[in-house]
């Protein structure tokens, strides 16, 4: 146990490391904001359930974001599905691996397993790649098997190679993706879009998260109160004797 907390010990600051790769931007997390959320919940049924499950997840937890559930069964079910199915997605595993080498992940806790700003920077990052399989690749996730499902959106980029000099002249490569085919949304459109995307993501890694810190800060508020309270009783029971 002391050798295997020793090596844990030495390789967090190389995990660490390992996720500074790519520069990540931030992304505009806001769980209060049901109109996101429900918008986010119409892309990813969408776009990421022909694929990619949600299976620790039920459709008609999405009441909690103001759906109903002739909202749900109306707009988000595609396949037969019930209002208290669990979000499974449509493409077999088998056959998903056969076609892209790997099985897509669950995404129900890939917020949390990732980050938002990972998964709002990896939506945003890919670019036309013919040296892969899928002709796509992302900035963030290099080699990735996943091909750009929203590319008809988005639109095309490529990634540029610029060089820089530094003060001393020194030559410093930079890479930068620019859109070379225009989608059918404006990049300010999309990046709206995906910020839905991951705000619902988020969301579906943690439901309750709301709820929970809402809960969390009663109980404090209670705490707060009941020590004042507990403080002058003992004052009280005590005086006698201090």
């Amino acid at each position: 146990m002391k050798k295997l907390l020793f090596s844990l010990f030495f390789m967090l600051p190389l995990l660490a490391l390992a996720n500074e790769g790519a520069q990540l931007d931030h992304a505009p997390i806001d769980l209060k904001d049901q109109a996101s959320l429900q918008r986010g919940a119409r892309t990813f049924v969408n776009y990421c359930l022909n694929c990619h499950s949600a299976a620790y997840m039920r459709y008609n937890r999405l009441k909690d974001i103001g759906l109903t559930d002739a909202q749900i069964k109306n707009n988000l079910l595609f396949a037969g599905e019930k209002v208290g199915d669990t979000m499974v997605a449509s493409m077999p595993a088998k056959d998903a691996k056969n076609w892209f080498g790997v099985a897509p992940p669950d995404l129900t806790v890939i917020a949390r397993a990732r980050g938002a700003d990972w998964l709002y920077s990896y939506m945003r990052s890919f670019y036309r790649d013919n040296t892969t399989q899928t002709g796509w690749n992302n900035t963030v996730f290099d080699k990735v098997a996943m091909p750009h499902v929203l590319w008809q959106l988005q639109g095309q980029q490529v990634l540029k190679v610029k060089e820089k000099t530094d003060a001393s002249g020194l030559k410093i490569e930079s890479h930068v993706l620019e859109l070379d085919k225009p989608g059918s949304l404006l990049p300010d459109e999309y990046d709206a879009m995906v910020a839905d995307l991951v705000n619902f993501l988020v969301y579906l890694g943690e439901p309750a998260q709301s709820q929970r810190k809402s809960l969390g800060l009663i109980v404090l508020l209670f705490l707060g109160l009941l020590f004042v309270l507990t403080y002058y009783l003992k004052k009280e029971f005590w005086k006698d004797i201090h």
